[in-house]
């Protein structure tokens, strides 16, 4: 009990001590560390001696701050509490979540209700073929592989739902359906393609961002990153990933709830 115990969350290095981290030993860092628990693989020590956890590692000093006081002290201002939450829901610290629900009683902030969020995305091949021109009067047919992605999102929480709109630059009609649900397609422009011929097939590109932080979604990964992102600031967990739950960002579906 005297420590130190070095942590690794989300890439963020922590020092303290099993004392702390076992506090609430009904939590699931109390499980983690109480003693004579075997450790599950992904929290085998790492290089240094490093406990990993792959979650949010800035979030992370409040929770283990909460730990040492024994209440709840966030800075003036702090505008990530539907994240908290989500790790302290991830953690199973109960006297955590009960703080935070007295913080957003006491700033008059209703505490997030129940809901669904669900993503499914599928990608597919498609051989285009355009005529590449290498000389004055010389063409030549060429072919390049297209990957075209499809998404599909659904959710029940409207201020969710309007956040995910404009997190992937949604608008217009033709990309934005009504109720708790709307679709994306997009295919990324390969080099060997020309522009003309990009636009003359239809295709767009799909870009999440504000304004001096815009990027192109380039695949899965990248578009289930976003939805990650900006389900847990929702107060959102995942509750199921299909088909291999090793595997997130490579998925098909991620499902989300918060209760």
């Amino acid at each position: 009990f005297g420590g130190p115990v070095t942590l690794n969350v989300g890439g963020t290095l922590y020092s303290t001590t099993l004392e702390t981290l076992t506090r609430f030993p009904d939590s699931m860092l109390g499980a983690m560390f109480r003693a004579g628990t075997p450790m599950t693989p992904n929290l085998n020590p790492q290089g240094g001696g490093h406990y990993f956890i792959d979650r949010d590692g800035k979030a992370f000093r409040h929770i283990l701050n909460f730990l040492r006081l024994g209440r709840l002290d966030l800075p003036c201002g702090y505008g990530e509490t539907a994240l908290l939450r989500a790790e302290a829901d991830f953690y199973q610290i109960r006297p955590l979540l009960d703080a935070l629900r007295e913080l957003e009683a006491s700033q008059g902030t209703p505490a997030p209700t129940a809901a669904l969020l669900h993503a499914d995305v599928d990608s597919s091949p498609r051989l285009v073929h355009f005529s590449a021109r290498r000389g004055p009067h010389h063409y030549e047919l060429s072919s390049v592989q297209v990957d075209t992605f499809r998404a599909n999102l659904f959710c029940t929480d409207p201020e969710c739902l309007g956040a995910m709109r404009a997190r992937f630059g949604v608008a217009n009609e033709d990309r934005a359906e009504g109720g708790p649900h709307f679709h994306l397609e997009w295919a990324p422009c390969p080099a060997e393609l020309p522009e003309v011929e990009y636009r003359r097939l239809g295709l767009q590109p799909l870009w999440t961002g504000g304004p001096g932080e815009r990027r192109e979604v380039v695949g899965t990964p990248g578009f289930l990153e976003e939805v990650l992102r900006v389900a847990l600031e929702h107060g959102f967990r995942l509750d199921s990933v299909f088909p291999d739950p090793e595997d997130l960002l490579n998925s098909r579906s991620l499902r989300f709830v918060r209760h």
